[in-house]
């Protein structure tokens, strides 16, 4: 559990306004000082994030962010970015002082009510007074718990822990299936792993790391080879493997060497299954084939890192889509968790797997691409269509290509 990467981690927040102990509640969590504490309001600027084992709810991460009353510019800033964090959390801890729930808590709780996340309400500083727990019990309904507390004494912290097991979403206890419910026990699959040169020297990329260990979970082998030995693995298979993996990026040569009776997919896709909707994100694919020269599209990345040479964000992605719609595209690049606000412009949106942030961070993005009525869809799915073999790999999701060809029928306006 200590090596779990953030992304498969259930993300709490902690919000509320300046000075009521967000920081010292974390602190005490954690049992050692992450977050700075002091008594000059706006301590906390950048949210802070901490990883952890919780049990039972076993790795997560703390995010402390800055109080959402701060003033001025700057603090126009931090409240902008703690409001950011706020949509991407899997529960959220809403901390007020002795003086009980006002505008400012209210206001969060409805925010964090419209994105359907768990809240637990929080009141710090029980030793100078004691709000009523009915009020804010009535505010949050069916989503969420209320308790008192005291960090400076340590007065009910256990009751943090027992609200925040009880909230917690069921799907965190178990991760939605990333490919071990595509193979049999007893079967097999071949890895198709290019040599990316992304990842550090020694290792391979988080997604092919993930569905290895998914399969051996399954009680099912797997092959990993290059791209050059696919033929020679399912040449020497005493019995066909349940299931073909590539890389994006060499979908089309997999597709030509594996047999049409061996089902195919790509890692990207998977991770679109994993992480987000891939029945939206197929749809959202469909926008391809109405690029014109001149539209403008979104290329979003999920992390930072050095552009590389034929980077396949910011290189190939581009290149190919250009050659798709025949013409010269204008093309924005995002990165990291900052995802931009006004998306109206944009034609469509292309993200990447997300192996680097959580399914619920992924969705927020997804819907607020639905909101501003733009669509979405992922490296993988466009992938596949740029090089025509989607109906390929998405034949073990018959769903989503069913939803991809039936947004393809739409017309224009409709869509």
């Amino acid at each position: 559990m200590r090596t779990t990467p953030k992304s498969m981690r259930m993300h709490i927040g902690l919000f509320g306004r300046r000075n009521v102990g967000k920081s010292s509640l974390m602190n005490a969590l954690l049992g050692f000082p992450k977050s700075i504490v002091s008594d000059v309001a706006g301590t906390t600027t950048d949210p802070v994030e901490k990883a952890m084992e919780f049990p039972p709810l076993g790795p997560v991460v703390f995010v402390d962010t800055a109080g959402i009353d701060d003033v001025g510019a700057l603090g126009a800033l931090r409240v902008k970015m703690s409001r950011e964090v706020l949509e991407r959390m899997d529960v959220a801890v809403v901390i007020c002082d002795e003086a009980g729930i006002g505008p400012f808590e209210r206001g969060l709780i409805a925010e964090l009510q419209a994105h359907k996340t768990p809240i637990l309400c929080v009141f710090n500083k029980c030793d100078r007074g004691e709000p009523s727990l009915e009020d804010a019990r009535a505010l949050l309904g069916e989503t969420g718990e209320a308790v008192r507390i005291s960090v400076k004494t340590g007065r009910n912290l256990d009751a943090v822990r027992e609200s925040l097991i009880r909230i917690a979403p069921e799907d965190r206890f178990a991760e939605p299936p990333m490919v071990s419910d595509l193979v049999p026990a007893g079967g097999s699959v071949v890895l198709v792993v290019p040599i990316d040169l992304g990842a550090p020297k020694g290792r391979l990329i988080l997604p092919q790391v993930q569905a290895i260990r998914e399969i051996l979970d399954a009680d099912a082998s797997c092959t990993v080879v290059k791209e050059r030995e696919l033929i020679g693995a399912l040449a020497n298979a005493r019995t066909p493997p349940s299931l073909v993996i590539c890389d994006s990026q060499i979908v089309l040569k997999a597709a030509a060497d594996t047999p049409p009776d061996i089902p195919l997919t790509t890692f990207s896709i998977l991770m679109a299954r994993l992480k987000a909707d891939l029945v939206r994100l197929a749809e959202g694919a469909a926008v391809l084939h109405r690029l014109k020269p001149g539209d403008h599209l979104l290329v979003a990345e999920a992390c930072t890192h050095d552009v590389i040479c034929d980077d396949i964000g910011r290189v190939k992605i581009p290149r190919w889509l250009r050659q798709f719609a025949g013409g010269d595209l204008r093309i924005d690049f995002s990165g990291g968790k900052h995802f931009p606000e006004d998306l109206a412009k944009y034609k469509l949106i292309i993200q990447c797997g997300a192996c680097m942030v959580t399914r619920k961070h992924m969705l927020s993005w997804l819907y607020r691409a639905e909101r501003q009525g733009v669509p979405m869809t992922n490296y993988g799915v466009a992938i596949s269509v740029v090089q025509g073999v989607l109906e390929r790999s998405l034949e073990p999701f018959p769903e989503a290509y069913r939803a991809y060809e039936a947004a393809l029928r739409m017309e224009p306006e409709e869509a």
